[in-house]
């Protein structure tokens, strides 16, 4: 890893003034996600008051947050040349928030999962509206149904802003990176549901690399490489910046997934907002699983794949499969994983050729996400 950066009295950067700017970026981030929300409400209120509840269910999810992907495409943009407060990273963070907003209803759908960021999911919420109002037919349908529409709204959203952000000079480059995050993530997503219904029909060594790409397409070029990539496009950034910016981010991607999917079976609800050993219950089989199944025994590996996916596993069951997964080494070979990629990120990143700011800047989110417990 980088060592530590140097103090202001050093000649490096000051972290307050990274805090700072990162602050004034979020400021005008959520500033024109409302804006735009706002707009939005005054385009469905002449279609009919009754369609509201879509923005405001959108509104919960882009509420708040990291920001960590509009903060990788802001730090794009200011290593590319970019200028601090210009309008286009502003923009194009904001269609990544929505476009993340996206992805989550529909993955929690997919997921089954009741709870996003401690709250009920998207389609939960509908499903309660449904019940409350004693309407007919079931309230479930309903939910998912409207939350499906939801999350296309909020595609709808994003291709409108990332439209917007583009300049004449910098469009092609930056809608192509775009255009391909958006196809990685819907296949990479078609491949995770395909994982859960192929199951243990595979040897453990399938399933590892299969897990390997699942976490890439899925998540990893989306969280993190492609953001930064599109920041560098917008400001002008050529080939040879956009490769280092790759070499850098999507290893990161891959860390910051694998550390997610260790806190989808071991981390506590209370950071999460979900509940303990829900990736359990959602039967998701990561490479944290499919290690787990390699380096079991035949008993434990049937016990493994008999538990994995069962809805009504209790909290006692949780602990079990999780106990499962420690003896069988694959949680200390995940962490040695994430160990692995973090280097090699750094490592790249310590041989990117960009201002002092932006490289301290993108080292401290570098550093944030391969840490996190939420």
């Amino acid at each position: 890893m980088l060592s530590a950066p140097a103090t202001p009295d050093q000649g490096g950067p000051a972290p307050d003034a990274i805090t700072a700017e990162q602050d004034l970026f979020r400021s005008a981030l959520t500033r024109t996600i409302d804006e735009f929300l706002a707009d939005q409400v005054d385009v469905l209120t002449a279609i009919s008051e009754e369609s509201l509840p879509l923005i405001s269910s959108i509104a919960t999810l882009t509420r708040g947050g990291k920001r960590m992907r509009a903060l990788l495409c802001y730090w794009g943009w200011r290593a590319a040349g970019g200028e601090p407060g210009a309008a286009a990273p502003v923009t194009a963070g904001t269609a990544l928030e929505f476009f993340q907003a996206a992805a989550l209803i529909h993955d929690d759908i997919i997921d089954r999962s009741d709870t996003r960021r401690g709250g009920p999911s998207v389609h939960r919420q509908f499903s309660a509206r449904h019940t409350e109002a004693g309407w007919h037919l079931d309230p479930e349908r309903f939910g998912v149904s409207a939350a499906i529409l939801a999350g296309d709204l909020c595609l709808a959203f994003s291709e409108e802003l990332f439209t917007a952000s583009c300049s004449a000079e910098a469009g092609e480059a930056a809608r192509s990176i775009f255009n391909r995050m958006r196809t990685e993530v819907m296949a990479g997503q078609y491949l995770d549901l395909l994982e859960e219904a192929v199951g243990p029909d595979q040897t453990p060594e399938q399933a590892e690399l299969r897990a390997l790409n699942i976490l890439r397409f899925k998540s990893a070029k989306y969280s993190m490489e492609r953001p930064l990539m599109l920041g560098g496009a917008l400001a002008g950034a050529d080939e040879v910046l956009l490769t280092d910016f790759s070499a850098f981010a999507l290893p990161l991607g891959e860390a910051f997934q694998l550390r997610d999917d260790v806190l989808g079976v071991f981390g506590d609800p209370g950071v999460t907002g979900k509940p303990a050993g829900d990736d359990l219950r959602e039967g998701k089989r990561t490479f944290l699983i499919a290690r787990a199944l390699g380096e079991s025994g035949s008993e434990v590996r049937a016990r493994i794949n008999a538990m994995l996916g069962d809805t009504a596993l209790d909290d006692d069951a949780v602990h079990t499969l999780r106990e499962l997964i420690v003896a069988s080494g694959a949680l200390a070979q995940t962490e040695k994983l994430i160990e692995e990629r973090s280097a090699e990120a750094f490592r790249a990143l310590a041989r990117l050729e960009v201002d002092a700011t932006s490289l301290e800047a993108l080292r401290l989110l570098a550093e944030a996400a391969v840490t996190r417990t939420a």
